[in-house]
């Protein structure tokens, strides 16, 4: 029997790009009657940028854990959240959970570390390009994350917080972030992590000459196979 799938949301825009991600991926990987029960619950976004924004890890740990909470009573039995600036906290979030969670720096290293690359770029906001999120992850596995330049990173802020969490992206906007990721590519990057579940508004891999390693794609697909008992 399948697993009864949660998703906790933080970014209203990013829970629900995932949640057509992860149903996509379950069309793809099993047949229509082997569909899983997707359940879906958030604490208000403001919260979330509050603790951010006051370096409160566990405050985040707390809000991730009573939406965790709140789907084990709906029936989940596992949980994830596709954004990727809270990361940190799931690990907090974990502790007491009623339920387990699928980490998504997890997934992501691991396909990364399949195809062997050495050199990988990324894109997101300032907390995760320029924290541990990615690079601690990906480090322990040889793995070396490039940034992008300071400017860059101060311009996707500006764009994710500003555009993409509210569902809209300008013209130049979209050039700008195709031309952050042609930049790590000229610095010697072998793909670049798409590590903001906005970002795949404007960038897909049909848009770009480089692999790219989208975080939620990724998760969506592991969360279809954990659920079916594949992993």
């Amino acid at each position: 029997m399948l697993k009864h799938i949660g998703i906790v949301g933080v970014s209203p825009e990013g829970a629900a790009l995932f949640y057509r991600q992860l149903s996509r991926a379950a069309g793809h990987l099993l047949a229509p009657n082997e569909q899983p029960v997707l359940s879906l619950h958030n604490e208000p976004l403001s919260q979330y940028i509050d603790a951010i924004r006051k370096d409160d890890w566990h405050a985040v740990g707390s809000l991730l854990r009573r939406s965790a909470e709140m789907l084990a009573r709906c029936g989940a039995r596992v949980c994830m959240t596709p954004d990727n600036i809270v990361q940190h906290g799931v690990y907090l979030a974990e502790a007491g959970s009623p339920i387990p969670w699928l980490t998504m720096t997890d997934l992501v290293a691991a396909a990364i570390e399949q195809d062997k690359r050495k050199t990988v770029g990324i894109v997101g906001t300032k907390l995760v390009t320029m924290a541990s999120t990615y690079q601690t992850k990906l480090g322990l596995k040889g793995i070396h994350v490039l940034a992008p330049e300071a400017k860059e990173v101060e311009l996707l802020d500006e764009i994710i917080f500003g555009e993409l969490i509210y569902g809209t992206a300008r013209p130049e906007s979209r050039s700008a972030i195709h031309g952050i990721i042609n930049n790590l590519c000229s610095r010697g990057c072998e793909g670049v992590v798409i590590a903001c579940s906005e970002v795949p508004l404007i960038v897909s891999q049909e848009t770009s000459s480089v692999k790219l390693y989208d975080a939620v794609d990724i998760l969506a697909e592991g969360a279809v196979k954990y659920a079916a008992g594949r992993n």
